[in-house]
């Protein structure tokens, strides 16, 4: 299995290392966000790593939506439980809840086509940065502050029309940003498709914290060094 190398299992409960959670992040997903770091001051597990676990166990549902209620740190023990609507909590031994994933309708089990379906949004969701939140930061003449950039995984939601795809994509479909004050909620959107048709729809919601005025130079090389970074990492996505 893809995600074995990325956490650990003991009887009923998981546990992600700072480095298998960086790991993911970077061969996976792409995803640079350096809150991912392992040494980064406020580290936390990739939320998409969470969504493929959920995945992984439960099957991929006619529809889905995941709402992250806490950031994950290092080697947090973990377990998942399901109530009797069929939501199913992550939470930690103290019982702090951290994902809740509502589902209903018809669910995919096949190991193959969940598989792809989470490495393709996984891919997808690492492209945030800079593909899609910079041209909607720049048209709305803000940005986060480069030196601690804080941009957390709020939620995210798809509906799939066939129960049964074959080669599954996905794609980009749009996206806009809401700046409340120092506040922004970028809302990602997709679509995905099999052999050209239409099987379904998904949004994500990121949340940006201390939005600034837009510098076009700072972000240009804000940018610069997040390209470096990635293409000096011959692992990532």
């Amino acid at each position: 299995m893809f995600l074995d190398e990325f956490h650990s299992a003991d009887a009923d409960r998981i546990c992600i290392t700072a480095e298998q959670a960086s790991q993911f992040a970077r061969q996976i997903a792409g995803d640079y966000n350096p809150i991912h770091d392992p040494c980064a001051r406020r580290f936390c597990v990739p939320g998409d790593l969470l969504f493929a676990l959920v995945l992984s166990r439960y099957g991929l549902s006619q529809h889905m939506t995941f709402h992250f209620c806490g950031m994950v740190g290092d080697r947090v023990s973990l377990s998942f439980v399901e109530d009797d609507a069929g939501t199913v909590s992550v939470v930690d031994q103290g019982g702090k809840q951290y994902l809740r994933v509502k589902r209903s309708g018809w669910t995919i089990r096949d190991p193959a086509t969940v598989e792809t379906f989470t490495r393709r949004y996984v891919a997808f969701s690492g492209r945030n940065f800079p593909h899609y939140l910079k041209p909607l930061l720049e048209e709305k003449g803000v940005m986060f502050n480069p030196q601690r950039p804080l941009v957390i995984y709020d939620s995210m939601g798809f509906t799939l029309e066939d129960h049964d795809p074959c080669d599954l994509d996905l794609d980009f479909a749009g996206a806009n940003l809401d700046v409340k004050g120092k506040r922004g909620e970028a809302h990602l959107e997709f679509r995905m498709s099999c052999h050209g048709h239409d099987v379904g729809i998904g949004s994500k919601k990121l949340v940006i914290s201390g939005l600034q005025d837009y510098d076009a130079d700072k972000m240009e090389t804000f940018v610069t060094n997040f390209a470096q970074l990635k293409a000096a990492n011959p692992c990532s996505a």
